[in-house]
């Protein structure tokens, strides 16, 4: 049996509520361009849904489509049978046939939802969702805003993925040209630009890769920033803004300038608050924020793509009309070997495909001593052949380059124990969700605190603690040249189900291997991220997975049923990283 605390008592149902959407063809007008998607309620601004806790909902949702849709709750715990994954859950709602969905609402906080069918969601189809705790909010505000982020593009879903399977960098527009190599030779030297052009071009990648798609004019509530989505207050009130990143395929960096942000709650749950300037929001994830604007001016709510290649500016103001400031994107970052798991040119790699090198930075192995190997599990690395590598030697590693590792076969070492290489990288000491040496790693706008998983701490436990019983090691894998993602090199079409028993602990390792984060979303149970702060960890249900880096996370299983479980990058899960979750059993 589960040791949740509140785990299925029979919730006290104070009301009934019933909600009519519709699910239709709409017009999208983003001031930079117009095309066609898919809406709710006829309209191209993602449709609010206001529930409390304690209530049992009803909601109606007829499609106008000639095409099947859905809709997913995201992050809600209810029913798999309601949870709206077509061919996990249910079998899709036909075009012009009407689905009720019931389920008792058994929390609180801020959610979204959006549709689980083909390219739908990237197309338009997402809304938000409110949960008014049933006795307040732990931390009050005097006002109260949805500010739910998109990366609209002009191309449609279907035809994005279409490119990108043709041709992986159809949308990279941060390729690197002849004058980028000037400008990083006057930095580092010819010699050193050449070679570090030649390592990445034997790899077959690009530092730029960090955004699969660029292109995207950014939304806040479905205006762009020539739109201005404008949120009122008084000076001195304290405003509460819901940040959901409901894109694609893109991270945000969001900040307020002249403001601090107070963080209360991370996809759903309180946290004990923490005050930062800046926060990167994964796709998919949620961040309720506290602000306390002192003067009648406008304040720019900016949200800057993690690539720097989109930007949209929203507005707090003290009256309708005004605009806050646009500043400059910042440099676009670049990715490092770090990010790449270590894995350096001439190592007989095929396109992206990491194998089993998670962590490994050879680049600083100068200092990595045959005694900081003692952990590593070699039994199947007998294919590797060590002719080429006369210049390792047992004191230290400096004799390690590109040509020694040319020989190196790489096929044989999928039995690599990961569990001890933290060393050859590690985490980064600026933030450890982050592998030593990232190009990914934050910085605030004016050099104040950026927030980190490790700042957040549940406010209360929602489980007792105890020990996992056992490990789901899930590598994270892909091969870019062929658009091809993937848990533990074999895409979802050809796996089989994870299978957990109801009432048991696990882990789930993430191994990230591959140049990209990926947030990953279990649907209908809670993920508890390993931060080592016990009961404490914070409750999630998207977990975000840096490149190079290992992260783990506790499911308490305590949901009957099917679920899905996937990268919430729309088009990686499309193209695989996903999987189906069995739970066998049920509670007593």
């Amino acid at each position: 049996m589960p040791t949740a605390l509140q785990a299925h008592q029979t919730p006290k149902i104070t009301s009934k509520g019933t909600y009519d959407i519709t699910v239709d063809r709409v017009r999208i007008d983003t001031g930079d361009f117009r095309t066609k998607g898919v809406g709710y309620n006829n309209s191209p601004f993602p449709t609010v849904l206001r529930f409390k806790e304690g209530e049992e909902v009803t909601i109606n949702v007829k499609n106008n489509l000639n095409e099947t849709t859905s809709i997913h709750w995201h992050g809600l715990i209810l029913p798999f049978t309601q949870d709206g994954v077509p061919g996990i859950s249910f079998n899709g709602i036909p075009p012009g046939e009407t689905f009720t969905y019931r389920f008792p609402i058994t929390q609180a906080g801020t959610y979204w939802f959006h549709s689980h069918s083909g390219f739908q969601e990237p197309d338009g189809a997402y809304g938000a969702i409110v949960i008014e705790p049933r006795g307040g909010e732990r931390v009050r505000a005097d006002r109260d805003y949805v500010v739910q982020l998109a990366d609209k593009h002009p191309h449609p879903g279907n035809r994005i993925m279409r490119n990108l399977k043709r041709m992986p960098d159809y949308y990279n527009r941060s390729q690197r040209t002849l004058q980028t190599l000037i400008k990083d030779s006057r930095a580092d030297s010819l010699q050193a630009a050449l070679q570090e052009r030649g390592m990445w071009g034997r790899m077959r990648m690009m530092p730029t890769d960090i955004e699969d798609v660029q292109g995207f004019t950014a939304l806040i509530n479905g205006q762009s920033t020539s739109q201005n989505w404008t949120g009122l207050f008084r000076a001195g009130e304290k405003v509460r803004l819901r940040f959901i990143n409901a894109s694609a395929m893109t991270y945000f960096d969001m900040r307020i300038p002249g403001l601090k942000m107070t963080v209360v709650q991370a996809d759903g749950n309180d946290v004990k608050p923490v005050e930062v300037d800046e926060l990167r929001i994964a796709v998919a994830e949620t961040y309720d924020v506290i602000v306390q604007p002192r003067e009648n001016k406008a304040y720019s709510i900016i949200a800057e793509s993690v690539g720097r290649t989109g930007m949209v500016r929203g507005t707090l103001a003290p009256r309708e009309g005004m605009a806050g400031a646009v500043p400059t994107m910042r440099p676009k970052p670049l990715l490092t070997m770090a990010d790449m798991g270590g894995m350096m040119g001439g190592m007989g790699m095929e396109g992206h495909v990491m194998q089993n090198m998670t962590g490994m930075n050879h680049a600083n192995m100068t200092d990595m001593k045959k005694t900081d190997m003692d952990g590593m599990d070699h039994s199947n690395m007998e294919g590797m052949d060590h002719s080429n590598m006369a210049g390792m030697n047992d004191s230290n590693m400096a004799g390690m380059n590109d040509s020694n590792m040319a020989g190196m076969d790489h096929s044989n070492m999928a039995g690599m124990d990961h569990s001890n290489m933290g060393g050859m990288s590690g985490p980064s000491s600026v933030d450890p969700t982050y592998v030593n040496g990232s190009g990914l790693i934050p910085k605030a706008y004016n050099g104040g605190k950026f927030l980190s998983y490790a700042d957040l701490t549940a406010a209360r436990p929602r489980y007792k603690y105890r020990k996992p019983s056992r490990t789901i090691e899930l590598r994270l894998t892909g091969n870019m040249e062929r658009y091809i993602w993937s848990i533990n090199d074999v895409k979802y079409s050809d796996a089989e189900p994870i299978v957990l028993n109801y009432g048991e602990r696990v882990r789930m390792r993430f191994i990230n291997e591959t140049m990209m984060a990926h947030p990953m979303h279990l649907h209908g149970m809670w993920s508890l991220v390993d931060m080592g702060k016990g009961s404490r960890n914070p409750i999630k249900h998207t977990v975000n997975v840096n490149p190079a880096m290992t992260v783990d996370m506790d499911v308490e299983v305590d949901e009957p049923g099917q679920w899905a479980f996937h990268c919430h990058l729309s088009y990686h899960a499309d193209a695989g990283m996903f999987r189906k979750v069995v739970v066998r059993g049920r509670p007593a």
